[in-house]
């Protein structure tokens, strides 16, 4: 059996944040893959590590994409799950695990991972999600937050935390070992509108990279996404108004959102704040 992870040569990094965006289980919309995907196409990165797909992946159930022109084979893209290093628009360093989410070996996939983050010295995870809820299109994509950590969920007010028993993901799985080591671990999550959860919501996106900004500090280019979003927004309105019951669908999504408090969280905090908030928690957590 050959190594699971490569490790390939970079620049040091400070204290980098790790954000997990792993393509499968519970990405609505596609939210977290097209956020990392934005991140990187705006971000030059250096390849830190690569996993062993061979002995992480099921080919069968996530078979490469062969490009074809006129009967021509031209290129056979195969699945990967990679770590990359980038910095972010002031610099602050940051390592990216996107890719397919395991489906073998995630007990060793979750170990080399958290062994990683440790040796590194990463000062906090972020894991990127999106699932599928009754909002409408038309307002900006709420989100919530999970993390094994009571205290630290305390100090972010202002988003949802629900209650509930749910199939979990290896992304999940390695949140809660990478926080059992002593790094602070937020799960970020979009809601997407249950009618669309089956295509690119780029506005879920963009709702998971502002996130990014308003708990971990961390800024990346948003342009291009929120262009897309403005451009799925005008898209999804004319689809809506060619319909009278897909109108009244949405019309009862916008009443039920805006008679909420946001869900009885009572008023948001600014960024300023939370970063403020956030920011002392680390501080708890350093000493």
């Amino acid at each position: 059996m050959t190594e699971l992870v490569q490790f390939h040569q970079h620049h040091t990094l400070h204290e980098p944040t790790l954000i997990v965006a792993l393509e499968g289980w519970f990405d609505a919309g596609a939210a977290a893959a097209s956020a990392a995907q934005a991140i990187l196409d705006a971000h030059p990165s250096e390849l830190f590590a690569s996993f062993d797909i061979d002995q992480l992946l099921d080919m069968r159930a996530r078979r490469p994409v062969l490009t074809l022109e006129e009967g021509v084979m031209r290129e056979l893209k195969w699945p990967s799950i990679e770590l990359r290093s980038l910095s972010d628009l002031n610099g602050r360093h940051v390592l990216l695990l996107s890719g397919a989410e395991p489906d073998h070996l995630w007990g060793p996939f979750i170990t080399a991972v958290r062994e990683v983050a440790v040796g590194v010295g990463v000062r906090m995870t972020l894991g990127l999600g999106a699932y599928p809820a009754p909002v409408p299109h038309t307002r900006e994509a709420p989100l919530g937050l999970t993390s094994p950590s009571e205290e630290l969920l305390d100090s972010l007010p202002g988003y949802v935390r629900g209650s509930l028993m749910v199939p979990s993901g290896a992304q999940t799985a390695l949140e809660m070992a990478i926080h059992d080591a002593g790094i602070p671990t937020l799960g970020l999550w979009a809601q997407v509108p249950h009618y669309i959860s089956g295509i690119p919501y780029p506005a879920a996106s963009l709702a998971l990279l502002d996130a990014v900004s308003r708990v971990g500090h961390i800024e990346f280019s948003r342009t291009s996404i929120a262009e897309e979003a403005a451009s799925s927004r005008i898209q999804l309105d004319e689809l809506v108004a060619g319909n009278e019951q897909h109108r009244q669908m949405v019309h009862q999504l916008e009443e039920l959102f805006d008679a909420q408090d946001p869900i009885n969280l009572g008023p948001l905090p600014t960024g300023d704040e939370l970063a403020a908030e956030f920011q002392e928690f680390l501080r708890d957590q350093g000493e």
